[in-house]
């Protein structure tokens, strides 16, 4: 089901500056029933990314209602709200009023064999490079022509996921989601500060990992790695099988972050 400014309906204006320019925001939010395990996250990031755009903020009561209506009757749902800076005149010029435009829409959750999460994914090293840019960086703007340039790479069913970097070749995160790696014993996960995202699942690991460090990985350093394992709001934690010709075996880290997950109450579904 799809809301539109609270309305059941499918359709916005030509004129929306989300659909011309990106000017506006999403967040990609996990339901379990009627719970949402990492709301508070989502929503703070939210807030972040308005007054970085300075798009006025949503009221997070009024959303959560919605996202309830939204996913009525489905007892896995992955919600996605949409915020928009609405309809502008054309021209970059922000509008002197702004009316929001506001999208939830609700669909079934994706079933992920059993499999995936016991042996990992294959990933690829993408060509496409992140472009920097701090005021950008961390939140969840409209604007994924890189990912969606990265996606394009390549055609393989058997790979899952494409590896990421930044200008400088460091590794920035998978396309869809944030990365882990264990480095000497150590929990490492790139720093998001000039380009990436911020993942809420990442933060929430962050949280019960206060050891893991958070700093530039270069891709050479990223490779060598003991462990590797991807963090997604949507999909949880996956461990990483191989990138490339670089082969991996989930061990205990990555178990132990899965077992997080399932104590902040996602389940780990099975095909």
């Amino acid at each position: 089901m799809m809301l539109i400014n609270g309305q059941p309906q499918e359709h916005v204006s030509a004129l929306d500056r989300g659909l011309s320019y990106g000017d506006g925001l999403f967040e990609t939010i996990r339901l379990v029933g009627t719970h949402a395990p990492l709301w508070e996250r989502h929503m703070q990031r939210l807030l972040l990314g308005c007054e970085r755009l300075r798009i006025p903020a949503p009221d997070p009561p009024r959303l959560w209602q919605e996202a309830l209506q939204a996913s009525k009757n489905l007892p896995h749902a992955v919600l996605r709200i949409t915020l928009t800076r609405g309809i502008g005149e054309r021209g970059y010029a922000l509008p002197s009023v702004s009316k929001t435009t506001r999208i939830v829409a609700a669909f079934p959750a994706p079933l992920i064999p059993a499999g995936i999460y016991l042996q990992g994914i294959r990933m690829r090293l993408c060509a496409i490079r992140l472009a920097d840019q701090p005021l950008l960086a961390g939140i969840k703007h409209l604007n994924r022509l890189e990912q969606v340039l990265a996606c394009a790479e390549w055609s393989d069913p058997r790979i899952a996921e494409g590896l990421v970097c930044d200008q400088r070749g460091h590794v920035i995160s998978a396309i869809a989601a944030n990365l882990f790696a264990v480095i000497d014993g150590v929990i490492v996960t790139p720093s998001v500060d000039r380009c990436g995202i911020a993942g809420v699942a990442r933060a929430a690991l962050l949280d019960a990992f206060p050891a893991c460090a958070v700093r530039d990985l270069p891709l050479a350093e990223c490779l060598h790695a003991s462990e590797l394992f991807l963090s997604s709001s949507v999909r949880g934690i996956l461990p990483v099988q191989a990138v490339g010709d670089t082969v991996y075996a989930p061990g205990p880290v990555t178990r132990a972050m899965q077992q997080c997950w399932r104590d902040l109450g996602f389940p780990m579904e099975q095909a």
